[in-house]
């Protein structure tokens, strides 16, 4: 395309044609983590010596596991208290590359969001695993009142362990609630619940039975999920309804046994 400029000067004005540059696209930022690396993950698994695996993984995975790691971290602020960021980085790639035997190339999925989901579920977990450890300073004692005193009957049931078979149950549903994070995508809030539901029930014994008698009380429950996952009420009544239709499953199923 050709375009005329007018230039002026002592002798009047004179006019000029020029051709305009084309507009060009900016060249594209090539990926840290791209096929190359979706490729060199595929070798590494199938590799059957330590010195294979470990050609393909400092040749190809080294640096961009570790950007991997480097940008969940800083995007989502998932720092330990009390943990330095090269200690939070480092055991964050030694519990990737112990996971890593776990993905199947031929189920046709990325590399890069399965060990992208292992990395950021494992912070989360660690961060929510520190704040309970914190949370058990405060004796069940000194929030009992506030969650037991003016609340409904409604709010709390009587279990017997040897008629429901608590212990089998919550491991089923331990079970389901893990095999549903690792292949469904989730939002953050869904995966903090999600996180610290396993975290729960994991100590149910702990956190479940309180006061006198077996008494399942909810809102205990209800305090440990905020407690854990920073969220509103509201925030984790919306991100619980996925996992309470896999609840409703695993209790039918129960039921029926």
């Amino acid at each position: 395309m050709v375009i005329t400029i007018n230039i002026s000067g002592a002798s009047g004005t004179t006019q000029t044609q020029v051709e305009k540059p084309k507009k060009g696209r900016r060249p594209k930022t090539k990926p840290y983590f791209g096929q190359v690396q979706e490729a060199a993950v595929r070798v590494f698994l199938t590799a059957t010596t330590f010195d294979e695996r470990n050609k393909v993984y400092n040749k190809d995975l080294r640096d961009p596991l570790n950007k991997m790691i480097e940008s969940i971290i800083r995007r989502y602020k998932l720092y330990r208290k009390d943990f330095v960021y090269e200690d939070i980085h480092a055991d964050t790639l030694s519990f990737l590359i112990t996971k890593a035997e776990k993905f199947k190339p031929e189920k046709n999925k990325k590399a890069y969001s399965y060990f992208g989901t292992i990395c950021k579920n494992y912070l989360m977990g660690m961060i929510m695993k520190d704040q309970k450890e914190r949370n058990r300073k405060i004796s069940y004692e000194d929030i009992a009142p506030s969650f037991e005193n003016g609340y409904r009957e409604g709010y709390s049931y009587e279990m017997k362990d040897d008629e429901l078979g608590i212990e089998v149950l919550i491991k089923n549903l331990l079970d389901k609630i893990k095999t549903f994070m690792s292949e469904n995508k989730l939002t953050e809030n869904e995966t903090k619940v999600g996180v610290s539901l396993i975290e729960v029930f994991e100590n149910y014994e702990e956190i479940f039975i309180s006061g006198s008698g077996n008494k399942f009380n909810k809102n205990v429950i209800l305090y440990q999920l905020r407690e854990m996952t920073g969220l509103t009420t509201k925030e984790i009544r919306n991100s619980l309804s996925r996992y309470k239709d896999i609840y409703k499953i695993v209790s039918e199923t129960f039921k029926n046994q």
